[in-house]
This record gives C-alpha cells, structure tokens and sequence, in this order.
C-alpha cells in the first residue's frame, strides 16, 4: 500500500511541487500570460545546458530531439560518424540511416564510451572532409557508461576536422556535469523524464553558432522539427504549434528545484550515490557493466548477474515482493544485466531503500552474494 519505488534509469519520480505546477490551469498559448512564461522557461533551461545560445523545446520525447538534430543540420548522402556504446546509441544510428544519412559506425562492446583515440584516427583520414558530423550519446542509459565528451571534441579538434559534434544527453542532463558551450559541442539532445525530473513529454536541442549556420544548408526534409520558425516565435515567447502549456509548468518548478540546490551540489549528490551503489555491487561479489573507471555513470548503475542466473527473473521477484522497479538489460544484455536507477528526485534514504531491496531480491533469487554489499553502500552514504 505504500508508494511504488521507480528506480528504473527513466522516467524518473516527479516530485510533488512538480506535479502540484502542472496542475494548473491551462492558459491561452497566444496570450500575454503564456509569453510570460515562455520567455522565462527559454532563459532558465540554458544554464542546465551550460549554454548562452539558444535551446529549442519541442511537444515530443528524445527520439524526437535525436531527429531534430540531425535533420536541421544535415543533408542526403552526408556522412556520419556513430559509435556502438549501447542500445541507444544504436537506435540513434540506424535513425540516422533511415533519413538517408552514409552512417559509419564503429563497432563496440557496450561496455566503454566512444573512443576518443578512434575518433581522432577516422578524422584523420577523412582528408576530404566527407564526415559531416560525429554523433556521441553522453551517458548510454543502457550500459551505464558516460562518454567522455571534452575528449572526443579534443580529438576533433586535433584532427583539423569540421565536422559538427552531436551529443545525446537524455539520461545526463540536469544529473552528470554537462557543457554545451565550453566543451564545443554543436547540438545537444535531451529529454524531461530523467534528470529534469518531469513526465515524458518535452525534449530539447542546445544549439551552437556553427549548428545554425549549418542549418541554413541543410537539405533533409523537416517541417515540424525546422528550428527556424520555432526559434523566430520564440523571441516572443511563444511557438508555431500548440505547446505542452502544463508540462512547461512543471519545467519552470524542476528548474527552480535545481538550481535552489545548485547545479555543483546535484552532480555531487549524483556522484555520491552512483559511488555507494557500485560498493554495494562489488560487496555483494558482483560485477558492474562499466569497465572503464573513468567512464561510470553517476546517473545509474548496470549489474551483471552470474551465469545461470535470469536478471528479468531477478527483477520480477524484487517487483513483486517489493514493489520497486528495475531497469531491464535492453538488446544484446536483455536477461544479462538488470540497471539501478539513482538520479533526479532522490536522496540518501531513497538509495539506501533501493539497496535493501536489491540486495533482498538477489538473495530471494538464489544469487550467491556477500549480504555486507549494503554495509559497504551504508559507510559511503555516511561519509561527507
């Protein structure tokens, strides 16, 4: 009879005032009132971004957003280059396919980010410039892994290549440290339901001066996702489609909630408790997906389950005993991994539940752990 704990890496738990914002009446989307609120939730999302530019907000999920970027800034036959960092990142490429995009993509273990060596190298030898742009999902949500985007825009860089930077930060927003302007990133992808804290429903593209211009030659068929005129009835406060009047409600107060507890201090609580959940994986004498200790996420955590062992069994016992809800393994890790979601409106207590009943889950399951995983959890949580 208590409340259900959603601790899956997306949609996230909405906190009350949230939803106690989007509860309002709806208003005029052509009225002063509106433009109002418009211009206020255009200026506030962009220090999110780490952006002064524009961030265009669209009525849709991030699949929207991944096509958004893509087809604003590209035209039939360019070249892109992707990397298989999970099920994500190759949703994104085979979008990309099916816009009639050359998509070259490097093949991975959907343990590891995109490799900033392997960026460098493909630049490289693209002497003709053929790539048009490179395509980086920031934290997989399937794996857990966070790329490291600085480097892979040093690599760019140090190979004297154009080509813009695309950056899909769904599960990282709001969660994991993120520069728009200062890492050079050219479009970035987000969505409301992770780290913003909102229902599905809104996704965003931070845009650069070099992505605009792009735009203005870009030759791939779009109208609803045309940033142009969503950019010009912006000025106003306003959009050239009907808006998601209570959902940008509901932004207005998750922003208000960030940044009352500061930016610095959400990404070190994330931080905090995706380093309590990995001591509670390895106590337990399991394995987590990450291999790169420079690449873990602070927005959730994917657990490799023994052999002989079904993670969607696992995860169905630890629903049904406990009313909590774990991510799934998605693609290739489907029945492999199972994925703790630890970011957006969640504390020390939250965390700690959510390890109880893992930990109650696992031992329900017959998984061989060390009960003193969640001990090791408790002495991070405790220290400062």
């Amino acid at each position: 009879m208590s409340r259900h704990f959603l601790q899956i890496p997306g949609p996230t738990n909405v906190p009350d005032s949230v939803l106690r914002a989007m509860s309002a009446p709806t208003i005029d989307h052509r009225g002063p009132e509106f433009a109002a609120l418009g211009l206020e939730v255009l200026r506030d999302i962009r220090p999110v971004f780490g952006t002064e530019g524009p961030v265009v907000i669209y009525p849709a999920s991030g699949t929207g957003a991944w096509e958004a970027a893509l087809v604003n800034t590209l035209s039939p036959g360019d070249k892109v280059l992707c990397f298989e960092t999970g099920h994500f990142a190759t949703l994104w490429q085979e979008m990309a396919g099916k816009l009639g995009l050359d998509v070259e993509f490097v093949p991975g273990d959907w343990r590891r980010g995109a490799d900033p060596e392997a960026v460098l190298r493909h630049l490289s030898a693209d002497t003709g410039h053929t790539i048009k742009a490179v395509c980086v999902v920031h934290n997989e949500t399937s794996t857990g892994v966070t790329s490291r985007v600085p480097a892979v825009r040093a690599a760019i860089d140090a190979a004297g290549h154009p080509a813009l930077l695309l950056v899909d930060t769904i599960s990282s927003l709001g969660s994991i440290d993120y520069r728009h302007d200062e890492w050079g990133v050219d479009v970035t992808v987000a969505g409301s339901q992770k780290g913003l804290m909102l229902p599905p429903g809104l996704s965003f593209n931070a845009v650069s001066d070099k992505a605009l211009h792009a735009s203005r030659t870009a030759g791939l068929a779009k109208s609803f996702w045309d940033w142009a005129p969503i950019l010009a009835a912006n000025e106003r406060g306003f959009f050239p489609y009907t808006p998601a009047t209570n959902l940008l409600y509901g932004l207005r107060e998750a922003l208000r909630l960030l940044y009352d507890e500061g930016l610095d201090a959400v990404f070190e609580r994330h931080i905090r408790h995706a380093e309590a959940t990995r001591a509670a994986v390895r106590g337990w004498g399991l394995e987590v997906l990450c291999a790169d200790e420079r690449e873990h996420s602070a927005a959730l955590t994917a657990v490799i389950v023994p052999d002989g062992y079904d993670a969607d069994k696992i995860r169905a016992i630890i629903l049904d005993r406990f009313d909590m809800s774990l991510g799934s393994g998605l693609g290739r890790l489907a029945g492999r991994v199972f994925r703790i979601g630890h970011l957006g409106d969640f504390n020390d207590l939250t965390l700690a539940g959510t390890l109880a009943g893992v930990q109650m889950g696992l031992t329900l399951a017959g998984v061989p752990i060390d009960p003193r995983g969640l001990n090791d959890a408790l002495e991070r949580l405790q220290t400062p």
